[in-house]
């Protein structure tokens, strides 16, 4: 997951206890006794291979200059805990004289070197090991594993730090993992609790293989509500979707979902192989695993990599049906062109041969409506999509539309596939949170509606990155990250301070809609929690194959009929996967530097106003080229919606 995560990929791990249980007892006590400055060795003379020696108790690793290095030193952490050769404390030097200093050009893969945090992750790593030691992992130290990798690799180059962990459902211990994360002193300053820091990392999801009860359900909508983690995911849904080649109609759907729940994972997949005996035990056993979810949830399956596509319909005329039509055959056949990729990796190969993975998705779908239907459609948002004559005749051409697009995405991406010789992909379609690609063309991210007619919307960056100077220069204004902090574990103010690793550029943004008559006065952060939980079934139900990536925003007085709404989908089979809950700003104390933050329409002409002020040149280009001498292939924004997850690695030069 540590290769992965530095090619650019996000990444998603299931740490269930069938799992977990096959990892090996910690052993040894680890004692990383120093950690050599980086950047020591001239560019000549470095090893691009790690390499140790072991001397009785003591263990020598010089870490070689590559993405493959920073990998195997970790590794060879984790095995030195499991090590049988050793029968006390294992004393540990790590040499990082060999790796690149920060600032000197990546070869061959774009951006720049900054292992600025690679020097902690050994010692974060021990530490963790050392508790576990005399038993097996936990689920959360395994999660803080992969999650301390990810730390160092986000703070090292402009890499993604998205990532879905999925728990058992019964696991109370992940469940409260991020419980009281961010504190307050008595000054009001933020800090985070430093022993699990690195759990930012990734999103939390508890798995359930059989359906929840109402109790259950409003339990874990509640404490989402709290701390923003706990997410349901019906695991026979997801499965069901996954096999779709299989269960080709909602009936077999239906009747695998009651065996796997009532009689179990076991009992489902005989009733597979007795409806379908050219199925292999080892493909069995992949389809029964097809629920793992990418980083924000909106691919299912196993073993995969997915290939994502995505039309901005806010930029799509609703009465131009060619054109939509246009849109979406090109983003599919975008996709399936993909699946002619060659894996290095054999069990990536396998699982692309059972199950080839792609996802046309779309955004601005909240525009496109808005243009289509006008103000009388986001009148009846405010209203709560109640189900008058009015109501089921928008929810009704909703549906056309979403059925429409899937359809189109299924013949093109099926038609590629037959002309090819490929296997079809028994799903094509999904949504992504799509936020920061939505900024390049105005979009309101995937189905959601925006946050706000105008409101902040907050970018990661690696510092100095060109990107963030260039929108500097624009007039932006530039904040340190969450990530860092300072001693006290309180955020900085300052971008320039030496301990800013990352920044968040701050965009004034006024939706395309804004000032239609009328519009501006339905206020959007009212919009309740079960409006837009119908809004988001609608698009699971009529357009989405493998799962929507939803947000759901909600107050203290929604818990309980969201709960049952959702509780309801599951039982009746409605489609319901997994959705984050979020509790709306007004409704619970803000956390600092979100990635949306609402102002009204004074605030925004007021920041706009600051933004032209600030700013030094009119041309974004011109102080991009300033900035970016052709070094920074990878520059740009560290956002999870990133393109950079499906492009092989590049050969080194």
């Amino acid at each position: 997951m540590m290769d992965l995560a530095m090619m650019g990929c996000g990444t998603g791990a299931i740490i269930e206890p069938h799992l977990v249980e096959r990892l090996p007892v910690v052993r040894n006590e680890l004692r990383v006794l120093s950690v050599s400055n980086i950047g020591a060795t001239p560019a000549a003379e470095r090893q691009e291979a790690t390499s140790h020696s072991i001397e009785g108790h003591k263990v020598q690793i010089k870490v070689g200059d590559t993405r493959r290095g920073w990998v195997d030193s970790y590794q060879l952490l984790l095995d030195l805990s499991s090590d049988e050769r050793f029968s006390g404390p294992v004393e540990i030097e790590v040499d990082l004289s060999d790796v690149r200093p920060v600032g000197e050009t990546l070869k061959g893969f774009g951006g720049m070197a900054n292992p600025v945090k690679l020097k902690d992750l050994y010692g974060r790593v021990a530490q963790i090991l050392n508790n576990a030691r005399g038993r097996q992992l936990t689920s959360v130290e395994c999660c803080l594993l992969i999650d301390e990798a990810a730390v160092t690799i986000v703070a090292g180059n402009i890499r993604r730090s998205a990532g879905m962990r999925q728990f058992a459902s019964a696991d109370t211990a992940a469940a409260g993992a991020k419980e009281n994360l961010w504190q307050q002193d008595s000054d009001g300053n933020w800090r985070i609790d430093p022993e699990r820091d690195a759990l930012r990392m990734a999103n939390h999801t508890r798995v359930f293989h059989t359906r929840p009860s109402l109790e259950v359900v409003q339990e874990a909508v509640t404490k989402q509500f709290h701390s923003g983690e706990g997410a349901i995911q019906f695991a026979p849904e997801a499965i069901a979707r996954s096999n779709a080649d299989l269960l080709t109609t909602a009936e077999l759907r239906q009747e695998f979902q009651e065996i796997y729940c009532e009689q179990g994972r076991q009992e489902a997949g005989r009733w597979l192989q007795l409806n379908h005996p050219e199925i292999t035990e080892a493909e069995l056993e992949h389809r029964l695993g097809r629920y793992g979810l990418n980083p924000c949830g909106e691919i299912l399956g196993a073993d995969f990599h997915c290939n994502l596509a995505e039309v901005h319909l806010n930029r799509l005329d609703p009465d131009d049906l060619e054109g939509q039509s246009d849109a979406f055959r090109a983003a599919g056949l975008s996709v399936a062109c993909l699946l002619n990729h060659r894996f290095e990796v054999e069990r990536y190969r396998q699982s692309r041969a059972w199950d080839p993975i792609v996802g046309v998705s779309f955004t601005g779908l909240f525009d496109f409506f808005v243009h289509a239907f006008g103000t009388p459609w986001l009148e009846w948002w405010a209203a709560g999509r109640p189900e008058t004559a009015e109501g089921l005749a928008f929810k009704e051409q909703e549906a056309a539309f979403l059925a429409r697009w899937k359809t189109t995405v299924n013949e093109a991406v099926w038609d590629y596939c037959d002309r090819h010789g490929l296997r079809r992909p028994n799903r094509c379609t999904t949504v992504q949170p799509a936020g920061t690609k939505s900024l390049l063309t105005g979009a309101a991210p995937g189905w959601h509606p925006p946050k706000a007619q105008r409101f902040i919307r907050r970018i990661t960056f690696r510092k100095n990155d060109p990107v963030a100077l260039a929108c500097m220069d624009y007039g932006y204004s530039i904040v340190p990250s969450q990530s860092d902090k300072d001693e006290q574990g309180r955020l900085l103010d300052d971008p320039f301070d030496p301990r800013c690793t990352e920044w968040l550029v701050e965009i004034p943004t006024e939706v395309s809609w804004a000032n239609l008559p009328g519009a501006d006065q339905v206020e959007i952060n009212n919009f309740s929690a079960m409006a837009q939980f119908d809004f988001y079934m609608q698009v699971q139900q009529h357009y989405t194959a493998h799962n929507t990536s939803a947000t759901i925003e909600f107050r203290e007085n929604e818990i309980e009929p969201l709960a049952e709404a959702i509780h309801a989908s599951i039982g009746e089979g409605k489609g319901y996967i997994s959705a984050a809950l979020l509790a709306r700003f007004d409704a619970n104390a803000t956390f600092p530097r979100l990635p949306f933050e609402p102002i009204n329409q004074a605030g925004y002409e007021e920041l706009q106003a600051e933004v032209v002020k600030r700013r030094s040149t009119s041309d974004f280009f011109e102080a991009l080229q300033r900035y970016d001498q052709g070094e920074l292939v990878e520059a740009g924004p560290a956002g999870c919606d990133s393109d950079k997850c499906l492009l092989p690695l590049a050969k080194q030069g």
